[in-house]
């Protein structure tokens, strides 16, 4: 009884070992049950982060650049990840600049104002301050910042990443269908080449 259950054990470390080689060749997992996108007509990448995150920061410039040159078909969509109360705060701040239609002018700085000039932008007074360094108007900032639409998303953010075993960030979903990340692309570099070949394989699929 002993053997065999030493067995089974064995070719079941085997299979997940087996499993974790080929999605590490491949660069991604599949996702399953894949996730319905939001338009049937576009394929659907989403980016999962965290302004507190390192290798967030450090993915950004990749991404960006990646974001600026995409094919017709494709729609790029920034999650906010939201594991705690400090991740929820971040993510307001995205769905703020979301809200006020500033996000292309204040991202790159939200993530250099929390990973290099070490301010935490955990508060209301802090995020009021940084908008207002970027041009906001403070009224415009209070009521997006209590709004029921920002608070809403921050809310429904947990739900989002829960639906696609988001673990850590930053995670890429290509089409509802697949999950990338450093470790399973071998790096940052990699995820993009592995979102672009993805991109072609859906494309073909359509």
């Amino acid at each position: 009884m002993l053997k065999k259950l030493i067995k089974n054990s064995l070719a079941l470390t085997l299979m997940c070992l087996s499993l974790t080689i080929n999605a590490d060749e491949l660069g991604y997992e599949t996702i399953s049950p894949a996730q319905p996108t939001q338009s049937a007509d576009k394929i659907e990448v989403v980016e999962f982060f965290w302004y507190g995150c390192p290798h967030c920061y450090a993915f950004e410039p990749l991404i960006d650049k990646w974001s600026k040159s995409l094919p017709k078909n494709v729609e790029f969509i920034r999650q906010p990840a939201v594991f705690n109360d400090v991740w929820a705060k971040h993510a307001k701040a995205y769905y703020i600049a979301e809200t006020l239609g500033v996000v292309e002018k204040v991202h790159a700085d939200l993530f250099d104002t929390i990973q290099n000039k070490k301010e935490p932008l955990d508060t209301e007074e802090a995020l009021a301050k940084f908008f207002a360094a970027h041009g906001v108007n403070e009224t415009q900032f209070k009521e997006a910042y209590s709004s029921f639409g920002v608070d809403s998303k921050v809310r429904q953010a947990p739900v989002i990443a829960a639906k696609y075993g988001i673990t850590g960030v930053p995670t890429v979903i290509i089409n509802g269908k697949y999950k990338t990340n450093g470790t399973v692309a071998g790096s940052h570099e990699k995820m993009i080449e592995v979102i672009n070949t993805l991109i072609k394989k859906e494309s073909a699929g359509k």
